[in-house]
């Protein structure tokens, strides 16, 4: 059943209703202000990030909508992209109901070449609220803007994973400075790499070049420094896993972790970017991750368009490469015996595009797992860490 009234309020008559859209942008903020019973939209202009002159712009239209003699009540919408989530709880704190929005979901002309300017986008980004506000299905999407403490946890697999590439581009160039003077297989997070180093010889028997050690050890210097901040980092999720409390994220991480297959960063990265929040059905779960098919068939054409690629890219990631290691590890769950017979000893494209639906399948077992505490048929669990 479609729902009219997003607002959640009880009749919209009961209010006299401001409609706000924001344009953002690092230098300046345009606003659209509606007013009740005007058909025409206000334009203002103020500096990014200016809240004083935003509480003042609010002010004067709430002052100006009282006037009708009901209670008033403002309505607004920004779409989600560089300023984050600040700016929705700012306005939910002065009593303001906000939306962000998705803006690839705003639908646009298709003509070859489309005006685009900033007083376009506002009126286009004030018709889709007020299409979404009337009810009207698919108008945009709205973005489930997560908690401060959810937010947060993002930071520790994200940190990680910006630590994991800082490392490898690290020992990469100590590598490639190395190879180029013929020196190979070298390692440089084995100890005493740079005691060795000054007795390294290239390749046609000439010491190394001293600017070149020197900025070999500058490199080395850096790669240490990463690896210390990445070790302590792994320790203190290890640490927070251990005093998980029942029924917290940390729990959470902890069960996907039971999972042969699955583990302790894999889990934690799936808890913080997908299962820290609530779906109503496994619809959503395949939608937020990107996985759901796009099928083409109009008239006389009909293909498949591949999966959707809508979702949160790291949690797609992340779902294809535990899919890979959960057809190792549960060799006698349904889904790796239902990929099997798939497709058999086949190789290459076919075998990819099975182990997507295999991703899929399985982040809609996860959650059910999580949600309910039923082992996906067939798994094996570990002992607790």
């Amino acid at each position: 059943m479609l729902k009219l009234d997003h607002t959640d309020t009880p009749t919209t008559d009961e209010y006299a209703t401001v409609y706000v859209a924001f344009e953002l942008s690092k230098a300046k903020w345009k606003l659209g202000v509606m007013l009740p019973g005007s058909a025409k939209m206000s334009r203002y202009t103020i500096a990014g990030g200016d809240l004083a002159a935003l509480a003042e712009r609010l002010a004067a239209a709430r002052a100006k909508a009282a006037r009708t003699g009901k209670p008033v009540r403002i309505v607004s919408c920004y779409e989600a992209g560089f300023d984050g989530h600040w700016l929705h709880r700012w306005l939910t704190d002065q009593g303001v109901i906000n939306y962000e929005i998705d803006p690839a979901s705003i639908q646009v002309s298709r003509r070859a070449r489309r005006a685009k300017t900033d007083r376009i986008d506002l009126e286009q980004l004030m018709r889709a609220l007020l299409a979404f506000l009337r009810g009207e299905p698919r108008v945009c999407s709205v973005v489930h803007v997560p908690g401060v403490e959810d937010e947060d946890r993002k930071h520790r697999n994200r940190e990680r994973e910006r630590m994991l590439k800082e490392r490898t581009a690290h020992t990469n160039r100590i590598k490639g400075l190395l190879h180029a003077q013929g020196i190979r297989d070298a390692m440089p997070l084995k100890p005493g790499f740079l005691d060795k180093l000054a007795g390294q010889r290239t390749g046609d028997g000439r010491p190394l070049p001293q600017r070149l050690k020197e900025e070999i050890v500058r490199e080395h210097e850096r790669l240490c420094l990463v690896h210390k901040q990445l070790a302590v980092l792994e320790a203190d999720s290890r640490a927070e896993q251990r005093a998980a409390a029942p029924g917290s994220a940390e729990a959470k991480t902890v069960s996907l972790a039971q999972l042969k297959g699955i583990g302790p960063v894999g889990g934690q990265g799936l808890v913080n970017e997908v299962f820290y929040r609530t779906f109503n059905n496994r619809r959503q779960v395949g939608a937020y991750v990107g996985l759901v098919g796009m099928p083409y068939d109009s008239g006389d054409s009909q293909r498949d368009q591949g999966i959707s690629k809508a979702g949160n890219h790291r949690a797609r990631e992340l779902a294809i490469e535990l899919a890979w290691l959960w057809v190792r590890h549960q060799p006698d769950n349904d889904l790796t015996i239902w990929f099997h017979k798939r497709v058999g000893d086949i190789k290459g494209r076919i075998r990819r595009i099975a182990i997507v639906a295999v991703a899929r399948k399985l982040m809609v077992a996860l959650w059910r797992y999580l949600e309910t505490g039923v082992v996906p048929t067939g798994a094996v669990l570990r002992p607790s860490l």
